[in-house]
């Protein structure tokens, strides 16, 4: 297939244009696990598009919910107006969110619902009569998106540097990534549940008095997969509670099968107040974000107001767009009826043994691994931090596997309709091309 006369027009995110539009790598379609490039080539998809592509690509049920929505109703305001999929879609997630959930707050992608938890925060502990509570505490290493309450809450320099000072009032805890004592864990790992309590060192620094919320990733995806270790996510809640501190957790990533759960909350067996989530809600098929709110959130805001009141200042004009409601319902049928966040828990052996051995390739400086999402760090080149995982990215998207980057760390999160040989094919790849990288 040709490639497009004019690449320069596309300011893509996230990319290197000039690099990329020298060399541009083009996808031209895509079905089950695999991609088509613009040269006719398959190409395993080893990272579910971006995190999100959780059902496989071009799955017939959701192809077609969305094109006999579209058919029917296009668009539909949610401004003081509605449609029936939204509502029906709100009831399906409160009823499969961890006991104790009671609305969805909908908008069109991760960033959107990250500042919308974070307001949403302000709001509440404003409507309780605590405004005082207005500082937000992120984590360093976070990702939260790229809006500007998710980048000043998130913690990555790269996100940050360009762009100001960005919210006041935030302050982040320690990262959890420890490769001293927790170099090629499987699975969680052994050290650092004590880390949580550096959201106490802050505590003392600003008074519990003055903080909102603090906001995690169960599992940190985009800075280089970095797993929690065992019984911090449960400390951190107990902190939380001890203070009156709402508890966030960015699910854009984990959500919907990807650590073989509903969402990372059911499989660490800690309840947040707040869940954002995105990407897979939809399989990656219409943008779509959400934040599931714990129930008293929206009643504690409603109380003292009137009822024609506008109980939250906030809302997107894709907010619950019909399209996307659609994709959603689908998505979770499909999930459900194919028992696919069953099939994930079922492969992560298969692929965490896959992946650990891969220890033994030149340059790999870890490996760690939860449900079917991987991380493989490698040695940066001297003076060339990242350029070592860019090529080692290019080289397996010419060998037919699609896997991700950050820096110089691989970030791997297949479709959970995976199969173990594809699997092996992933970590065969990316054995070969190790072997040979300088």
């Amino acid at each position: 297939m040709k490639i497009a006369n004019n690449l320069s027009p596309f300011w893509m995110p996230f990319t290197a244009n000039r690099q990329y539009k020298a060399s541009p790598r083009l996808l031209v379609a895509a079905k089950g696990n695999h991609y088509t490039s613009h040269d006719g080539r398959q190409v395993l998809d080893g990272t579910a598009g971006l995190w999100c592509c959780n059902a496989g690509h071009g799955d017939p049920r959701i192809v077609s919910a969305i094109q006999q929505q579209a058919a029917v109703l296009d668009y539909a305001p949610s401004f003081q107006m509605g449609h029936p999929a939204a509502f029906e879609l709100a009831a399906r997630l409160v009823q499969a969110a961890p006991e104790g959930f009671g609305n969805v707050f909908f908008c069109g992608s991760g960033s959107e619902a990250v500042d919308s938890a974070l307001k949403i925060a302000l709001a509440y502990q404003r409507s309780i009569g605590q405004g005082g509570r207005t500082r937000l505490i992120g984590r360093e290493r976070g990702y939260h998106g790229v809006g500007f309450g998710g980048i000043s809450v998130g913690g990555i320099v790269g996100n940050r540097k360009q762009f100001g000072p960005l919210l006041t009032g935030v302050d982040h805890m320690r990262h959890t990534h420890d490769l001293e004592r927790n170099a090629f864990s499987r699975g969680l790992p052994r050290y650092g549940a004590e880390l949580a309590d550096d959201l106490e060192r802050l505590v003392t620094l600003h008074d519990a008095s003055t903080i909102a919320a603090v906001i995690v990733e169960p599992v940190a995806g985009s800075t280089g997969v970095l797993v929690p270790p065992q019984g911090y996510l449960r400390r951190l809640r107990e902190i939380c509670d001890r203070h009156g501190i709402l508890l966030i957790f960015d699910e854009v990533i984990t959500a919907f099968g990807r650590v073989g759960s509903m969402f990372a909350a059911d499989r660490f067996g800690v309840t947040p107040d707040l869940i954002t989530t995105a990407k897979a809600i939809t399989s990656g098929t219409v943008p779509m974000g959400a934040v599931l709110a714990r129930a008293g959130l929206f009643e504690a805001m409603a109380q003292n107001q009137p009822e024609n009141a506008i109980e939250l200042a906030h809302g997107y004009t894709y907010s619950a767009h019909p399209l996307a409601c659609a994709a959603a319902l689908a998505t979770l049928d499909v999930y459900r009826d194919d028992g696919l966040f069953e099939r994930a828990s079922a492969l992560e052996d298969h692929w965490q043994e896959a992946l650990h051995a891969l220890a033994v390739k030149p340059h790999v400086a870890d490996i760690r691994n939860l449900g079917l999402i991987g991380g493989i760090e490698l040695a940066p080149r001297p003076g060339a931090p990242g350029a070592r995982g860019y090529e080692l990215f290019t080289r397996c998207y010419e060998a037919g596997v699609l896997i991700r980057v950050t820096g110089d760390i691989v970030a791997l999160s297949p479709p959970l309709t995976i199969e173990p040989d594809e699997i092996d094919l992933i970590a065969e790849t990316l054995g070969r091309e190790l072997s040979t990288l300088s």
